[in-house]
């Protein structure tokens, strides 16, 4: 959907304005200054950290999201990723039986030995910590989606591991998935996943305003583009996204190349308020 290349279309917009000044033409350079106003204000906000005060003392939850491209990604990776990043929660999308068999090879058993595997529907929640209340969530969407709950400083941590069918292969289809993940916003929710979906998609943003906050917007890091990933261009949408309820605040958030998978994980860590 074109809508997902709005940021890229903003800088060709600033290039265009400069091409039109340098040749001196002033009516269309006036009209292409004046779109690159209203698409800053509309860009900017993601920029500007939110600015919350988090206690240094606030129990911390790393996780990370990662679709591993229908299992080829490279599971040494992967795995180096969770022990380097010291992860606590992995959620995991397109991870295939035989994946998971090479993740837990290279070592991802004793790192995470709790577990919510779905290798038959899509996604998948390893942890660190011990898991409580899993299963499929069968909510009207194209794939279950896999959920799980971690205790954090006492506190109950609901995790959603998302994959939501893409938009250009069936727009309604998509909209009705996104729509459904509206039902998975609380407090204290942790929603992360592949949504096929930017902050520009007007399904995205519902979701947002059904009381759930982006870690990279909230961080100020607006342009953190994972897909796609194994191109010589490089990453031109953010796809995956790790997204959060009022109960917690973003702490770190960044994003990691890894051999084999077409989208970039995304790691981030969350403070529990």
């Amino acid at each position: 959907m074109p809508v997902a290349g709005f940021p890229v279309a903003s800088a060709g917009t600033v290039l265009l304005l400069a091409a039109l000044l340098a040749a001196r033409s002033r009516r269309l350079a006036l009209a292409a200054a004046v779109l690159v106003v209203v698409q800053v204000c509309c860009l900017a906000p993601r920029f500007v950290p939110s600015g919350q005060d988090v206690p240094a003392a606030a129990p911390r939850l790393r996780v990370g999201t990662s679709n591993t491209h229908v299992g080829r990604v490279d599971p040494a990776a992967l795995v180096e990723l969770v022990r380097s990043e010291r992860l606590d929660v992995l959620a995991v999308q397109e991870l295939t039986a035989d994946g998971v068999r090479a993740l837990d090879a290279a070592g991802l058993l004793d790192l995470m030995p709790y577990r919510e595997l779905h290798p038959e529907v899509d996604s998948s929640i390893y942890s660190r910590l011990p898991l409580a209340n899993g299963g499929l969530r069968h909510l009207p969407t194209t794939w279950p989606q896999t959920a799980a709950e971690v205790t954090v400083g006492g506190r109950t941590v609901r995790l959603v591991a998302v994959h939501t069918y893409y938009p250009a292969g069936d727009p309604d289809r998509w909209t009705r998935d996104m729509t459904a993940l509206r039902a998975e916003a609380g407090p204290d929710a942790v929603v992360l996943g592949d949504f096929n979906a930017t902050l520009d998609h007007a399904p995205m943003r519902a979701l947002l305003d059904a009381g759930l906050v982006d870690t990279h917007a909230e961080l100020g890091r607006g342009w953190a583009p994972t897909w796609p990933a194994d191109g010589a261009l490089p990453p031109l949408l953010q796809l995956d996204h790790v997204l959060h309820g009022s109960g917690l605040a973003g702490v770190s958030v960044r994003e990691q190349t890894l051999p084999g998978t077409d989208h970039r994980a995304v790691v981030a860590e969350l403070a529990v308020r």
